[in-house]
């Protein structure tokens, strides 16, 4: 995409004929190229690097040494699973470093198509910030779940048209794309000279052969060591993912230990606002790479430079001249946390709070409220699976910190052990479908637990006691979320323990961002008085319905043998 038209005001700055608009002196800059520290002052002029050096500038700022840092990309991720809107996310991520995300916006696009994904964009087109749009490939996941709208190649190519995007999506549909279905292989078409994002967890040999020779350019879903390493010795990007549910960072470190950065980069995909609160977004990331024994210069590598490269985002990722100057400063670069951050040559953070100017307005419309429409008040009726004790069952084993599952069997009855029950309501068109099942691994001894935030077609989850009162609570917990437009909420006993309010598009709150972190708490704090153990039991929750995550999953549809790629009974 270039550094953009050429500015002979800028060119002047870099020549020395004209004043720069900031001169941050006695700076150590960090280049990616050379992984190395350059003493150097640095002009600004235009919201663009103009060169290295003394300058005159219309303003000084001494940095005493500090070290500049071009400003962080998150290779790949999803605004709304953090929960918040816009503008409160990059209130919450800027002061951290982030200035850019590759987004891929099929959360609100499984809601509301492609109006879902313009709005968003159009949102955070008045922001100091850069959103990178994938066009999402793949709404929904796969014909085994029913979302709120579905997008075709003709609109994937007709959003590749947008000034904002880079890339086509995580093609979730691996079986399609292995099977060369028509309609998926023309969403990778679609691309052009634009990028192609995978989704292809365990995918290796002759199948992974085949997705690459699609088309098909990176993967972000590799929790294995060997797995990642031989996508990428077939010359496929593997971004590191450090998330909420997902913690795969620590496991494919010694990738770059032994193999340098290359086709690596580094990325969040799904995180909670009470992480992003606590721990941060990429400087996060950066943090977990160095304490598992990246250096910190391969780390910041693959936080600028590499996200930048693979997106063909050359005005990005790193400090040279002609550069959008996106620059984080650190005091202490061992704290990773930024002492400033410039966007575009303007200061909007320090000390970790955006400055005190306002963000422009970034309202979500009035028509993403109201998207939870069942068919009828839920009932415990809804919820009774019918099967007599001693039925053989399977069963949806979780994995902590993981969004595959297990394939699981018990058998129904007082000794069926840590079993609950699971059920997910079509809740875009109110066709009144639930698909019925059971998991095991969250420890739910009483009550129960439900969200709207399910991926990807985000139909409404219930998580519910085995016992008889279990149907119940899990109708208490669906009807307040239909009432207050989605969200989450935890039952016991008919009561509502804690509640997470998510109005736009049953996904994300306009609410402060301290506000929605606190709330989220609150919820997986009552969560855990019902026995769940889980560390982020909502974020595991919504990945039960996926239907292209092994092994097992259950979706409105019935429960899905994401090997087979088909419905399957849940009795044996």
């Amino acid at each position: 995409m270039g550094k953009g038209r050429p500015d002979p005001g800028l060119v002047a700055v870099g020549r020395g004929d004209a004043p720069a608009d900031v001169l941050l002196r006695g700076a150590s800059v960090f280049v990616p190229w050379t992984k190395e520290w350059v003493q150097t002052d640095l002009a600004v002029a235009n919201g663009r690097i103009a060169g290295w050096g003394p300058r005159d500038a219309l303003e000084e700022v001494d940095l005493d040494g500090a070290a500049l840092v071009a400003g962080f990309i998150d290779a790949h991720m999803h605004i709304e699973s953090t929960k918040l809107w816009v503008d409160q996310f990059v209130r919450v991520v800027l002061p951290r470093g982030t200035t850019t995300v590759a987004a891929d916006p099929h959360e609100i696009a499984n809601v509301f198509g492609e109006a879902g994904i313009l709005a968003l964009v159009e949102a955070a087109s008045s922001l100091p910030f850069t959103l990178a749009l994938c066009a999402s490939s793949c709404v929904p996941a796969s014909p085994l779940e029913s979302s709120g709208a579905t997008l075709s190649a003709k609109e994937v190519e007709g959003l590749l048209g947008s000034p904002a995007a880079v890339a086509v999506a995580e093609m979730m549909n691996y079986p399609g794309v292995i099977a060369g279905e028509d309609e998926v292989l023309a969403k990778i078409a679609a691309a052009g000279r634009l990028k192609v994002d995978g989704h292809a967890p365990g995918l290796s040999g002759r199948l992974l052969d085949a997705y690459l020779a699609a088309g098909v350019q990176s993967d972000h879903e590799c929790i294995e060591l060997t797995e990642a390493e031989e996508k990428r010795r077939k010359g496929m990007w593997v971004f590191l993912r450090e998330g909420s549910a997902s913690r795969n960072l620590a496991t494919l470190a010694p990738m770059v230990l032994s193999g340098g950065t290359s086709n690596l980069a580094l990325c969040t995909d799904d995180r909670e606002p009470s992480l992003l609160q606590s721990a941060g977004h990429v400087n996060d990331c950066i943090r977990v790479a160095v304490a598992n024994g990246v250096s910190i210069e391969d780390a910041l590598v693959m936080a600028t430079a590499n996200p930048a490269s693979y997106f063909g985002l050359e005005h990005l990722g790193s400090l040279s001249p002609g550069c959008q100057a996106d620059i984080c400063c650190f005091d202490n670069l061992g704290s990773l946390e930024p002492a400033a951050v410039w966007q575009r040559g303007k200061l909007v953070a320090s000390g970790g709070r955006m400055k005190d100017a306002p963000l422009p307005a970034a309202v979500a419309p009035q028509w993403m409220r109201d998207s939870v429409r069942l068919a009828h008040v839920p009932s415990p009726a809804d919820f009774d699976h019918g099967m007599a004790d001693g039925t053989e069952v399977a069963v949806i084993g979780v994995v902590p910190q993981s969004i595959r599952t297990t394939r699981e069997r018990a058998v129904l009855g007082p000794e069926a052990g840590d079993l609950a029950r699971l059920a997910v309501m079509e809740r875009h068109r109110g066709s009144g479908r639930v698909g019925l099942g059971f998991v095991s691994g969250f420890g739910l001894g009483q009550g129960a637990i439900a969200s709207t935030v399910a991926h990807d077609a985000h139909n409404l989850m219930v998580v519910g006691a085995l016992g008889p009162d279990g149907p119940s609570d899990m109708a208490v917990a669906a009807g307040r979320l239909a009432e207050i437009g989605g969200g989450q909420v935890v039952v016991v006993g008919g009561e509502i323990l804690a509640e997470l309010e998510l109005a736009i598009g049953g996904l994300m709150s306009d609410r402060p961002a301290a506000e929605v972190a606190e709330a989220e708490v609150a919820v997986v704090q009552a969560a855990a008085r019902l026995g769940v153990r889980l560390a982020a039991p909502f974020m595991q929750l919504s990945f039960l319905g996926l239907s292209v995550i092994p092994d097992l999953k259950l979706t409105d549809l019935g429960m899905v043998d994401v090997g087979r790629f088909e419905i399957v009974p849940v009795a044996q």
